[in-house]
């Protein structure tokens, strides 16, 4: 192996794309995961885990996860577990039912409201 194969093997490269549009593409449930899945994910077992269920959504433009955050914290009693306005991503945590009801209503707000085109939620 030489020195160029060596440098191109321990180089990572991260291909981002951003579509443009509005949409949600990922909103699924997670009922009853094991701690390990908190822990992974940065989310504190000692808190966490006592929610029973982690709620995940992804969307564009990233900037929505904000208001689907606020969306979701206000509908139900979810606790908001991560938000990032850079890769709109959004992770919420509690009961199966108020994850489910989380993310019910940000997904028909974004539809209704801000004309997304959106992705039915999943659950396992």
């Amino acid at each position: 192996m030489d020195l160029h194969e060596l440098t191109m093997q321990d180089k990572m490269r991260i291909v981002q794309e951003l579509v443009p549009g509005k949409q949600i593409t990922i909103a699924h449930i997670i009922a009853n995961p094991d701690d390990i899945l908190y822990r992974k994910l940065g989310l504190d077992p000692a808190v966490d885990y006592s929610k029973t269920a982690i709620g995940i959504v992804t969307m564009s433009p990233a900037e929505t996860a904000i208001i689907a955050g606020d969306i979701a914290i206000k509908s139900s009693g979810v606790e908001l577990g991560f938000v990032d306005r850079f890769s709109g991503t959004l992770i919420v945590t509690g009961r199966v039912s108020d994850v489910e009801s989380s993310l019910n209503a940000l997904v028909d707000y974004c539809r209704d409201t801000l004309g997304f085109t959106v992705c039915p939620i999943t659950k396992t």
